[in-house]
């Protein structure tokens, strides 16, 4: 199904995976609405996007807000939800509740909220797209978290399908990607974690945001597919 002339709203779409998303949905052909919680970077982002793109601030840990958007969005076709800050990678012995329950306000919360506020303006034959990973899978110590929240949105995904059928409701389970949400490592860290960690995947490297796209867009355009979680992770699963 091709998506001309669709409305999708990326919240998250401002960077990383979600603006990669943003921008295969404009070329195509959709109106596309980007959503984050900071100025500048809806306005950075939108600097790089068609003219057709729409941008919005709001906190989307915030249901409040979250609400908001909506209301002044209008009816619209698709849903695609990619905010998120970088995991909390925490050992139990050194656990902080505060930071973890911030992941989930963000990561899972506002995911949950996002789909609340839009339902009742999602167009008949639309889609609602979440994003989680493979940290429940195949779990590194330290990753308690992170495991918690992506097996959380996989319980969701199937979930929300049966519940809200027939609107489609799928997810995007990415791998490591070289994202912003890496940006404060220290450069020479962080391309060395991305070079060891390549080196351990099938595929021999990280992918790329726009690789993660690729199957947002798949997930908008299918009509058959729901209760699906799409795997994008250059094999990390089989490494």
């Amino acid at each position: 199904m091709p998506l001309t002339d669709q409305r999708v709203v990326v919240l998250g779409g401002t960077s990383g995976i979600g603006l990669a998303t943003a921008a295969r949905a404009a070329r195509e052909g959709a109106r596309v609405v980007v959503a984050s919680r900071h100025r500048r970077s809806v306005d950075r982002a939108l600097a790089t996007l068609p003219s057709s793109t729409t941008g919005y601030v709001a906190d989307l840990a915030n249901p409040a807000d979250v609400a908001r958007l909506f209301q002044d969005l209008g009816p619209f076709d698709h849903l695609v939800y990619t905010a998120g800050e970088p995991l909390a990678l925490m050992s139990v012995d050194a656990l902080d509740l505060t930071a973890a329950r911030t992941a989930f306000d963000l990561r899972y919360f506002g995911a949950l909220s996002a789909v609340n506020a839009a339902l009742p303006l999602l167009r008949p034959g639309g889609s609602i797209t979440l994003t989680t990973g493979t940290a429940n899978h195949r779990p590194n110590p330290g990753w308690s978290v992170a495991a918690s929240i992506t097996g959380a949105i996989d319980a969701l995904v199937r979930s929300l399908a049966v519940e809200l059928a027939p609107i489609r409701v799928n997810a995007v389970s990415a791998g490591v990607i070289r994202s912003p949400l890496w940006d404060a490592l220290p450069e020479d860290t962080r391309e060395q974690m991305y070079a060891q960690l390549g080196d351990s995947l099938p595929l021999g490297r990280v992918g790329e945001p726009e690789e993660v796209a690729e199957a947002f867009a798949y997930l908008l355009r299918s009509t058959y597919a729901t209760g699906t979680i799409v795997t994008v992770d250059g094999g990390t699963l089989l490494a």
